[in-house]
């Protein structure tokens, strides 16, 4: 893993993409709430976890999926780490109970990437 420092930090280099397939639509409201309300607020208990948002693509059934979600991490092993604290594992209860991933993409980001309003994404992120 590539880590580059950053002033007080480290900016985030592995990238996690999960594309997300609820298990009924008609649940997506209450998918919607539980991520803005449960899983954003639990991200300062996972210390791997640098950034993370959710997406909707589609609400129709037949999608392949209908959200995806980005998770930037500090490192794999980091965020395996994170995986077993106990945070973790009701998040992975609760969307369990809702949603399934329909696939993942793990990779490294390139360089620092970039950020709108300053010189780079590490930059952005306050790093």
């Amino acid at each position: 893993m590539i880590s580059q420092s950053r002033g007080n930090g480290t900016w985030p280099m592995e990238i996690i993409i999960h594309k997300i397939r609820l298990l009924d639509v008609g649940r997506a409201p209450a998918f919607e709430e539980w991520v803005t309300t449960e899983d954003y607020a639990a991200c300062p208990d996972l210390p791997s976890v640098r950034q993370f948002s959710v997406q909707r693509v589609s609400l129709d059934p037949a999608a392949p999926f209908h959200y995806f979600e980005v998770i930037a991490v500090t490192s794999m092993a980091d965020f395996e780490r994170d995986m077993a604290l106990p945070a973790f594992c009701r998040l992975v209860d609760r969307f369990s109970a809702m949603a399934e991933l329909a696939e993942e993409v793990i990779g490294t980001r390139l360089g620092a990437g970039y950020g709108a309003n300053s010189r780079n994404v590490a930059d952005a992120m306050g790093s």
